[in-house]
């Protein structure tokens, strides 16, 4: 872990141990929610307004609530991100006009995906083009600020896209970048194995661990399945029986997953800055587990 590497309290000159990256990550994560009515009301609720959030795109509904509800956020005090869906955007005017209610939100940070709809509505059919659009209108004048641009990275497979292209991509989103987040996955071994192929291939931007937060049984089983492709399936295939058990109600928390990510070797994955927490609808009962969870550690740590 380098940005936020030290756990609060902590003499930032000492060698850091595995308590401590894994208290600095749950200390300030990215947290991801879904634009539904209520959500704004529920981060309001239980989220620290410290803690950045991102709202997601839905192919269904297009980017007018997402852009909606990053407003609201905004407007409540919250660091938020959108997540810029390049299929869902009609054209370069569009897009102008989408930077503009943003900027004039005071956002600074905007996370560009291809999305989920099979097809695009308009000009853009991936995100290479969005954030080539989006340098466009910058370097024009049309649009000023975002200081950050975030691009997702796919540690288990992407059901449309081989791997042979998903690097290329990543690659071709480096210069248009200042950070990556790797999509969801249950594997800690597949993500960390993805980070280092990352540097392999050239790639330097710092990135967050995606790792979902607390989810219903149910809907855990729907959310398997829907990521079930490459190392994720093959994953979910050989750990059957700790499935079963995850599925069972109440069954699922991250902190295996989150400790393996942080603290599972002896020095952290490079380039790894934070963790970027799904919370898939539950914000409040993913919020209730870390804080919990940061004082089980906390206490760990000092004793």
């Amino acid at each position: 872990m380098t940005e936020a590497a030290t756990r609060p309290g902590a003499d930032p000159s000492a060698p850091l141990t595995g308590l401590d990256r894994q208290i600095a990550a749950l200390s300030r994560p990215r947290y991801e929610v879904l634009p539904l009515p209520g959500t704004a009301d529920k981060v309001q609720e239980h989220v620290p307004r410290d803690l950045p959030v991102t709202v997601t795109a839905s192919p269904r509904r297009g980017l007018e609530p997402t852009v909606a509800l990053v407003e609201d956020l905004a407007a409540r005090g919250f660091s938020a991100v959108p997540h810029l869906a390049a299929r869902l955007v009609r054209d370069e005017v569009h897009l102008g006009d989408l930077l503009q209610r943003l900027q004039q939100a005071q956002v600074v940070d905007v996370f560009v995906v291809a999305g989920d709809g099979k097809q695009p509505v308009g000009d853009f059919s991936d995100s290479v083009e969005l954030l080539a659009s989006i340098q466009r209108l910058r370097r024009a004048g049309t649009v000023t600020g975002f200081e950050r641009i975030g691009v997702a990275g796919y540690p288990g497979g992407h059901p449309l896209i081989g791997d042979d292209g998903l690097w290329r991509a990543l690659r071709d989103k480096q210069p248009m970048a200042t950070y990556l987040v790797s999509q969801m996955c249950f594997d800690a071994r597949t993500v960390l194995a993805w980070a280092s192929m990352a540097r392999q291939a050239g790639l330097r931007l710092p990135w967050y661990a995606g790792v979902p937060g607390v989810v219903d049984h149910r809907k855990l089983a729907r959310v398997a399945g829907r990521i079930g492709v490459g190392e994720s399936a093959r994953f979910l295939r050989k750990h059957q029986h700790g499935l079963v058990r995850l599925l069972r109600p109440g069954g699922y928390r991250p902190d295996r997953l989150v400790a393996q990510l942080t603290r599972g070797t002896v020095d952290p994955p490079a380039g790894l800055v934070g963790l970027h927490v799904y919370t898939l609808g539950d914000v409040a009962g993913t919020e209730r587990w870390r804080r919990r969870a940061l004082e089980r550690l906390t206490e760990a740590a000092a004793a």
